[in-house]
C-alpha cells in the first residue's frame, strides 16, 4: 500500500501526493505476479459502472469454484454478493478472478462463467477467507498473492491471521480529511490487540519512504 503520512489510502489523494511510479516498482520488487482488491477498490479500477442485477436471487448455496482457464497472474477481486459486472476477462495481463460467499445468487456466477472469468464461492455468510485462500492455492496455483486494497479487505486480512508481510510506502503529503479510508480499516472489534511487525528493510525512492515488515 501507498499513504499520506498521516496513514490516509484514497486514490485521488496518493496520486496527488506520489511523486512517480514508485507503488508499481515497489509491487513488482515484491515479486508478487496476482493481486487482489475489495470491492470498493475493484468497482473503481475495473468493473463496470452499472451493477449486476437479477430477478433471480436463488444463492449457489454450496462451495464450488470455475477455473475459466490457467494463467500465470490472476487480478483477484472480492465481490461478496456478486454486484459488479465485467467488460472484460482480463486486466493488465492478469486473468480476472472473483470470489463471492455462497449466499451470491447463482446466476451471477453462471454469468462469469460465460464471460470465461473465474470463479469461487466459499463461506456461509460472508466469505471464508483463509478457505479461499486455500483454494487459491490448491486450484489455481497461486502461490504469492499481493493484497492491495482498500482499507476494509486490508483489515478483514488481517483480523483472518493471513499477512505474511507488509509493505507499506509513505508519500510526501498529509491528507487529513475527516472519514477517509486508512490502510487497515473496518475491523469492529475494539478490544481487539494492536499487531506487532518486525521490520527488516527500508528504502527512500525519491521522496517516498518504504518500509517492508514481517508479521509476528
Amino acid at each position: 500500500m501507498i499513504a499520506s503520512v498521516d496513514g490516509r489510502i484514497d486514490c485521488d489523494m496518493t496520486e496527488q501526493i506520489e511523486g512517480g511510479n514508485e507503488y508499481y516498482e515497489a509491487l513488482e520488487a515484491i515479486d508478487c505476479p496476482s493481486m487482489l482488491m475489495g470491492r470498493v477498490t475493484m468497482q473503481m479500477h475495473y468493473a463496470l459502472p452499472e451493477p449486476f442485477t437479477t430477478n433471480d436471487s436463488t444463492p449457489i448455496g454450496r462451495e464450488a469454484f470455475h477455473i475459466a482457464s490457467k494463467a500465470q497472474a490472476y487480478c483477484v477481486g472480492i465481490d461478496t454478493h456478486g454486484s459488479l459486472q465485467w467488460g472484460e476477462n482480463e486486466y493488465d495481463g492478469q486473468a480476472l478472478l472473483i470470489i463471492t460467499d455462497e449466499q451470491c445468487p447463482k446466476c451471477y456466477h453462471d454469468q462469469l462463467t460465460r464471460q470465461n472469468i473465474s470463479w469461487i464461492a466459499t463461506g456461509k455468510e460472508g466469505i471464508d477467507l483463509p478457505r479461499a485462500m486455500q483454494l487459491l492455492a490448491s486450484e489455481f496455483g497461486i502461490e504469492r498473492l499481493a493484497v492491495t486494497g482498500g482499507g476494509h479487505i486490508n483489515g478483514a486480512f488481517l483480523q483472518a491471521g493471513l499477512l505474511d508481510e507488509v509493505s507499506f510506502m509513505v508519500a510526501p503529503g498529509i491528507d487529513g480529511r475527516a472519514g477517509m479510508p486508512a490502510v487497515f480499516d473496518g475491523i469492529a472489534d475494539t478490544n481487539r490487540k494492536a499487531t506487532k511487525l518486525r521490520l527488516y528493510s527500508v528504502k527512500q525512492k525519491g521522496e517516498t519512504v518504504w518500509m517492508r515488515y514481517h508479521c509476528l
